[in-house]
């Protein structure tokens, strides 16, 4: 029977030869991702049914990273409840602060990411792992207790899309303004519980970094999942970061999709998502002049090294424009450290922007850049709702490092490509 990469993972892991869309199954999970903010729910939950020992700590990666560092008494207490508990379910994939980083960064930096494996993790962007050829979820606190407890999950098997993405990609626009591009064709439920499969020549072309970003965002069109198959670049990616053996998934060519969407990427411009919905994107070549307060560049969606060099480029030798503010933050310790041995945070800097250390803060409107009523800010995380990144009468436009870069020293929003 024909499948999809995905069908094919889920069949694997609940000792089937098939799966078909729809049907419930059981699968039994690889690796269980937890962060600082929905890990101690979980806990409570474990505790109150006298639970008191994970399924197999080798298995589980605690990431904090929403309130890191802690920006309070209670997000202190937070992590620390976390912390003791790591110690005493003896798991050693715990990222304190020093090795830190934002966790859909980290994970596959680290090596914990393989082809073939099922990833949950208590965070709707843990979708960003399927760049490496994963099935890899968001589930709630409740589920993550049942994962840690049992090591296996339910799952409805989703049915598939693919986007065939082809073409030249222009000067000026890169893997962000492609995603933007597709949830404003098929809007935030435009995916519905679908798990969003990636390929064609564009998708080849592309880095492992930005294709991260690609899958990153498939939450944002409602998507269970969004996975692009391994090849060369994900066997180089991961050669340097595991040693682990792996099984590598790929779609039969006459798997059944519910949909088929064909892209042709060669006219698009960058793209900027307008508030109040990551759906609704817009060329830049028809946006009027739009001042900014702050403009931000950092996150699970384009917090790499790739995303910082792109940004430095655009900011080399330029400053800050007067009333704008620029954010600056590596997605984790290891990309703050590359960065700063190239020389890109001294070019943040000089241009008036501010740099620190790796957290999710902002992007959630936690701490460490929340706007106020009335602001504007351009950024390079995922999600612009309501209230996103503070004050509920602010404003949240989405576009890539180079738009945001380029809009910092504008002072509104401006198209990268007059830059380059």
């Amino acid at each position: 029977m024909a499948q999809t990469i995905t069908e094919k993972i889920l069949a694997r892991h609940c000792g089937r030869d098939s799966v078909k869309p729809g049907e419930l199954i059981n699968a039994k999970i690889d690796l269980v991702m937890c962060h600082d903010v929905t890990t101690t729910p979980a806990i409570d939950m474990l505790s109150k049914h006298g639970i008191d020992t994970v399924f197999d700590p080798e298995k589980v990666v605690i990431i904090p990273d929403h309130f890191v560092p802690n920006k309070d008494i209670k997000s202190a207490e937070m992590v620390r409840k976390i912390r003791l508990w790591a110690k005493e379910q003896g798991i050693s994939a715990f990222y304190e602060l020093g090795d830190h980083g934002v966790c859909h960064a980290l994970l596959p930096e680290q090596g914990h990411v393989l082809p073939g494996m099922t990833i949950v993790g208590a965070d709707s962007h843990t979708c960003t792992h399927g760049a490496l050829g994963a099935f890899s979820t968001g589930i709630g606190s409740t589920d993550l207790a049942a994962a840690l407890a049992a090591g296996e999950l339910w799952f409805k098997v989703p049915e598939s899309m693919v986007f065939n993405i082809s073409g030249d990609l222009p000067e000026g626009v890169y893997a962000k303004d492609i995603i933007l591009d597709i949830i404003r064709r098929i809007g935030v439920d435009g995916a519905l519980y679908r798990a969003m499969e990636f390929r064609g020549e564009i998708i080849d072309r592309l880095s492992i970094e930005s294709r991260m970003t690609i899958t990153n965002m498939a939450i944002e069109a409602g998507a269970k999942s969004g996975i692009i198959a391994a090849d060369d670049k994900t066997r180089d990616y991961l050669a340097t970061r595991s040693k682990r053996s792996y099984e590598e998934m790929h779609s039969d060519p006459d798997a059944h999709y519910e949909k088929i969407i064909d892209i042709n990427v060669s006219d698009l411009e960058p793209m900027v998502a307008f508030p109040h919905l990551p759906s609704n994107g817009k060329p830049i070549s028809q946006i009027e002049r739009i001042p900014v307060d702050q403009a931000y560049i950092g996150s699970c969606t384009n917090g790499r090294i790739e995303d910082l060099r792109v940004a430095a480029e655009m900011m080399k030798g330029k400053r800050v424009a007067k009333g704008t503010r620029c954010i600056v933050i590596p997605a984790t310790t290891d990309i703050w450290k590359q960065a700063n041995k190239e020389g890109l945070l001294d070019i943040f800097m000089d241009a008036g922007a501010t740099v620190s250390s790796p957290t999710c803060g902002a992007c959630l409107g936690g701490h460490m850049g929340i706007i106020a009523s009335g602001e504007r800010c351009i950024s390079t995380t995922n999600r612009n709702f309501v209230g996103r990144m503070g004050s509920p009468d602010s404003e949240v436009y989405l576009a890539s490092p180079a738009t945001v870069a380029v809009s910092a020293i504008k002072g509104y929003i401006s198209d990268p490509r007059q830059a380059l």
